[in-house]
């Protein structure tokens, strides 16, 4: 099959509403939100807790922070598969090869983008806002409130930041899903099987999709950088 070929019938692929394929979608669909949900707050309130407050070692862990997005997700995938294998001490959860085991590998991916971006949004902003907060009466919870929405173009775009980085990983949904058709495949991890037995016609239509979701995520990114600048000049 030429590369033509096989690209006209990933088209057919997607027009003719394919269950198996779009079954892959939603999965990866549903375990990176998933995932993402669950790793955004405690993401979020960590990187405000190290912008906001100074303590010994600060310095150390914003260097860990920014150090965390360049870890390979397969070291992630080996670390999480000896966590959750039968042996490991989360093997009682039974989450290894599962859809369950896929999201937590996504909360882990997507944990240092959300951190480190919530981290430069806070630590960008005018120190004025915390310090009027403080002064007119707030709580340590209206002040965190207060900061968060004013940095709130640069904590979305953390989050459209993660979505794209936990959907485009291969090596931990590999590792810790195990690729199971029906179950664990996803866009990723099927698109490495399609390729490696020579049929390119659904990987080439996942990349359709997987390009198509980059394009849509990038676009949202940018109308919140315009947004930010707009606001930014009204002030």
């Amino acid at each position: 099959m030429t590369l033509w070929e096989a690209t006209q019938h990933a088209f057919a692929l997607l027009f003719s509403g394919d269950a198996a394929l779009w079954h892959i979608v939603w999965v990866s669909i549903k375990t990176s939100v998933i995932g993402l949900l669950l790793a955004t707050p405690p993401a979020v309130l960590l990187g405000y807790a190290i912008a906001m407050h100074r303590f010994p070692g600060r310095r150390i862990a914003v260097w860990l922070a920014q150090c965390a997005l360049s870890l390979p997700t397969v070291l992630i995938g080996l670390l999480l598969y000896l966590l959750l294998s039968r042996r490991g001490p989360l093997g009682p959860l039974e989450w290894l090869f599962s859809q369950s085991g896929i999201i937590a590998g996504q909360f882990v991916v997507g944990m240092p983008v959300l951190l480190a971006f919530t981290l430069a949004a806070v630590q960008a902003l005018d120190p004025r806002y915390a310090e009027t907060a403080r002064a007119l009466g707030a709580s340590r919870w209206r002040v965190m409130t207060t900061v968060l929405h004013e940095a709130r173009y640069g904590v979305m775009a953390a989050v459209i930041s993660g979505f794209g980085r936990v959907i485009s990983e291969v090596g931990c949904a590999l590792m810790v899903g195990g690729n199971i058709q029906g179950e664990t495949r996803t866009i990723t991890t099927a698109i490495a099987l399609e390729t490696s037995k020579g049929e390119f016609a659904q990987g080439i239509a996942l990349g359709i999709v997987l390009v198509t979701l980059a394009l849509v995520m990038n676009g949202a990114l940018m109308l919140l950088q315009g947004e930010a600048h707009t606001a930014g000049g009204r002030i």
